[in-house]
């Protein structure tokens, strides 16, 4: 009980995640580059302060900080640069599906095998995600949006598969943390001045240190806490109920509207999560006994 509620803990980040970035660049408070970089840079001091607070170093200098620091580095910028046009909801989307992708595809290069009622799971859940965000009307999604997004996606995969051989999962995602703060200084000294035509706002300042200090920081140690007793597949599954907690968050924070394709989309999603991992047959089991 206590590992599912960590998870949940950590899933409710993620999707805290989407909404921060998009309160604060959707809502032209502070630049995309900006934004990642104080999320970044409060992450590393948060995570510095809590792992030298427990007496322990910071595997800054090893080998495995190229991939780690890499993929969220990479996850980052593309995260950033995605929201400035792109709803909540909708990005958790593109995101997570990204992510299922990279993730089984890793998961299958590493000789992982899932069984067919997780990819059956993993059908439904995406239909259902799609039949969610799918536009009603005429109006397109912005490619550059896109594209940036499937970047992160790909970042973040790349990330959560390496974070399940992490050691010291606090330690390590600090260490991530501090190494992806020079490249993303570097980018934001070389953007031109205002490039997007927006004065960062102490608001958008404060919603990036929140972003970065907890939903990322402590989410994304404590999701590397929790990856070495999932399996690549099972991970990227769970992740697909983001998308669904950002929609809820999107009505509760940011006025949207609740209506029966969300409630239907969000039903089928959750019941091919449940499907995927299994839980049906779990209660069935449990009622024949």
């Amino acid at each position: 009980m206590r590992f599912m509620m960590l998870i949940c803990v950590v899933l409710v980040a993620f999707a805290a995640n989407s909404i921060l970035n998009r309160m604060a660049v959707g809502g032209a408070e502070i630049d995309a580059l900006l934004f990642a970089l104080v999320r970044a840079f409060a992450g590393a001091l948060m995570l510095t302060v809590l792992v030298l607070a427990r007496r322990r170093a910071l595997p800054v200098f090893r080998a495995a900080r190229i991939v780690g620091a890499g993929s969220l580095t990479l996850y980052l910028i593309g995260f950033s640069i995605a929201y400035v046009q792109m709803d909540a909801g909708l990005g958790a989307l593109i995101l997570f599906g990204g992510v299922q992708v990279t993730m089984f595809a890793g998961s299958l290069l590493e000789g992982e095998r899932p069984p067919l009622r997780r990819w059956i799971g993993a059908g439904m859940a995406l239909a259902g995600l799609t039949w969610l965000s799918w536009p009603t009307g005429p109006t397109a999604l912005p490619a550059v949006a896109v594209i940036a997004m499937l970047v992160a996606a790909v970042g973040w995969g790349i990330y959560s598969l390496a974070g399940r051989r992490a050691l010291d999962p606090m330690a390590e995602t600090g260490a991530n943390f501090i190494w992806s703060v020079p490249p993303l200084l570097l980018l934001t000294l070389l953007r031109p001045a205002q490039i997007d035509g927006i004065e960062a706002t102490p608001l958008g300042f404060a919603l990036a240190i929140v972003a970065g200090a907890v939903t990322s920081g402590l989410g994304y140690a404590l999701w590397y806490s929790v990856l070495p007793r999932l399996g690549g597949s099972t991970s990227a599954l769970l992740q697909l109920t983001v998308p669904i907690i950002a929609m809820a968050a999107g009505v509760a924070l940011l006025d949207e509207v609740v209506t029966w394709r969300m409630l239907g989309a969000g039903a089928v999603t959750l019941g091919g999560i449940a499907y995927g991992l299994g839980l049906f047959q779990r209660m069935a089991r449990s009622k024949g006994s």
